[in-house]
């Protein structure tokens, strides 16, 4: 999920760039089919939309901090409500479990003023990226379309409406991300696959070199025990040669 904070879009504005940004999601469904993924049509669950701020953060912290499973109930309340008016988000119990909770989500910092939410049903790096490079671009990383492959971005209500958004964060695993965060996120490079590699080739070098790492010191020691066997040696030999030459003299 990604967090936007808007000024004031209008209609034309804001069609154009859900238009675009649906345009550059689609474009990644269509590489990832061309290099063998299978079709998931990931653009399809992605959606955009403006929330209001102040039930979004209720929401948020009903769905953080109301757990009905492991919630005691209010035994006076049970005997007359059934069960489902004591567990449902909107219940008194609910209200009661997050009164004191306002500011203990990790959102809250970023819940001010009117927002704009990016959700996508799960985490993909190459979406986000597409996404970023639309909604909030920054070359080098996520540079914006140019002009002769994609016209429809320079248009006039387009712009006029990027420059009434401002990147705030993601939310991504349940993790809060900085600016910072959320492009190193959308920059992972060939998506959760290519993480997955990554985190591959480094277990299996951490492997090797914990191998050469024990047969080194399996090395060391039986070099070691060698060379003290061989001194030992010579030491017995050093005591037994002069013993023989006074036998010899007698």
């Amino acid at each position: 999920m990604l967090l936007f904070q808007h000024n004031n879009l209008k209609s034309m504005e804001w069609v154009g760039i859900r238009r675009e940004l649906a345009k550059a999601l689609q474009k990644v469904d269509e590489a990832r089919v061309a290099a063998g993924h299978p079709a998931e049509n990931s653009a399809e669950g992605i959606k955009i939309q403006i929330i209001q701020t102040g039930i979004f953060a209720a929401a948020l912290r009903v769905v953080e901090f109301y757990k009905p499973d492991s919630q005691t109930l209010d035994p006076r309340a049970s005997s007359t409500l059934p069960p489902a008016e004591l567990t449902h988000t909107l219940s008194k119990a609910a209200h009661e479990a997050v009164a004191d909770t306002r500011t203990a989500h990790a959102l809250a910092p970023l819940l001010s003023g009117p927002l704009m939410l990016l959700t996508f049903p799960s985490v993909s790096p190459q979406h986000m990226k597409a996404a970023l490079s639309i909604l909030a671009p920054s070359a080098p990383q996520f540079p914006a379309p140019t002009r002769r492959a994609n016209p429809g971005w320079h248009d006039l209500p387009v712009q006029t409406g990027l420059q009434k958004l401002l990147l705030l964060g993601a939310r991504v695993e349940g993790k809060v991300f900085d600016i910072d965060g959320t492009k190193w996120v959308g920059g992972i490079e060939g998506g959760l696959e290519g993480l997955q590699a990554q985190l591959v080739s480094m277990l299996q070098g951490f492997g090797a070199g914990l191998t050469n790492t024990l047969e080194s010191a399996g090395k060391s020691l039986y070099f070691t025990v060698e060379g003290r066997r061989t001194m030992l040696e010579d030491e017995e030999k050093g005591v037994s040669e002069p013993v023989k030459e006074e036998t010899k003299a007698e």
